[in-house]
């Protein structure tokens, strides 16, 4: 079972991750972060997330951790 870790207070609200989850499982939240930007979340409630890591190579400020 794969997860990830999104480090919500260093993340930008870029929204890289959620275009290119290719199972859809990193979506917008309403939440506010510390930076005034809508967070991400992760969202796999079926354990569907392969571990792929393409969020993670997308993200620009490396705010998401990958575990396999």
């Amino acid at each position: 079972m794969a997860y990830i870790k999104i480090d919500k207070e260093k993340c930008k609200g870029c929204l890289l991750c959620v275009v290119n989850c290719p199972k859809g499982l990193i979506v917008q939240d309403e939440e506010i972060s510390i930076r005034g930007v809508e967070m991400v979340s992760f969202q796999d409630k079926d354990n569907e997330c392969s571990g792929c890591a393409f969020c993670a190579l997308m993200c620009p400020d490396v705010c998401i951790e990958v575990y396999r």
